[in-house]
């Protein structure tokens, strides 16, 4: 048996993975798949696919494409999700920020430094007009953190994906303000280049498998009552995800990452960009 760590935040994007092991489809291909849950996010998972704690990440396009120029010798070896991601932009219920305009020159809450939180911080206050040098950070970790900082006034507003965070909103804990979808497709998977180098017929055999599941995901009876019982949700909030959420089973192409790159770079998340080569493996 092989065994290969995996990393992927605790969401219903992810359902897939988690169905896949349970049925025993990889272990049929004497794979034994370990998934770590990481709710701090991308951030974290660029941070354990360079120590060698995961082998695959399930990670955010736009910060595994920024670590990966940075150095992460890792390569994206397909997409995972090619809908945007819909972030929220949360401010705690009982806060006088009203709008997005309020939200000038205040204070962020981040994951970590180089999360999907704060990259996506950049992209809204580009979309505003903001300067960009004029952000201003929190580093919170996780919901729970976020939480606790809007709550107490350490940090102003927090971006995290709109579904996983419309409980707290629900609850009255959080208000959102408004949405900003990424302008990329949202998740990619990417592998470590010596586990990929030393195990591609391994890395082939799972994106077969995870393709399949991907495929058929919309289409298991009652798919939606079991993704809103696993993860907190309303039923009708599942279903606006779904209908809205598109699942990929192709790899990155050259033109797709030239449009993320140019983005980010525009956006000074970058400061050089990467050939494709650098960034991406066909396997």
């Amino acid at each position: 048996m092989n065994t290969i760590k995996i990393a992927g935040v605790p969401e219903h994007f992810n359902l897939p993975w988690h169905l896949a092991i349970e049925s025993g489809d990889f272990e049929k291909e004497n794979i034994d798949l370990q998934w770590t849950d990481v709710p701090e996010g991308t951030g974290k998972m660029c941070q354990m696919l360079r120590d060698g704690e995961t082998d695959i990440a399930v990670i955010l396009t736009e910060g595994i494409v920024k670590d990966i120029v940075d150095g992460n010798p890792s390569k994206i070896v397909q997409l995972y999700v090619e809908s945007p991601l819909i972030w929220g932009i949360h401010v705690a219920a009982n806060s006088n920020y009203k709008t997005v305009a309020d939200l000038e020159n205040t204070k962020v809450a981040i994951s970590r430094l180089g999360s999907g939180s704060q990259l996506m911080a950049y992209v809204n206050a580009n979309n505003q007009g903001w300067k960009t040098d004029n952000l201003h950070f929190e580093i919170v970790n996780t919901i729970d953190g976020a939480v606790e900082a809007l709550t107490n006034g350490t940090a102003d507003y927090f971006m995290w994906e709109r579904f996983m965070t419309k409980p707290l909103v629900d609850k009255g804990i959080f208000g959102r303000i408004a949405d900003c979808p990424t302008p990329w497709p949202c998740f990619v998977i990417a592998v470590r280049e010596e586990f990929l180098k030393n195990n591609p017929v391994l890395i082939s055999k799972i994106l077969a498998i995870i393709n399949q599941t991907t495929e058929d995901f919309k289409d298991i009876p009652s798919i939606d009552k079991t993704l809103a019982s696993n993860y907190h949700q309303k039923i009708e909030d599942i279903q606006e995800w779904l209908s809205l959420t598109q699942w990929s089973q192709k790899p990155l192409t050259v033109e797709m990452l030239n449009k993320i790159q140019n983005q980010l770079f525009q956006l000074k998340i970058i400061e050089k960009k990467g050939t494709f080569e650098d960034i991406v493996k066909a396997v």
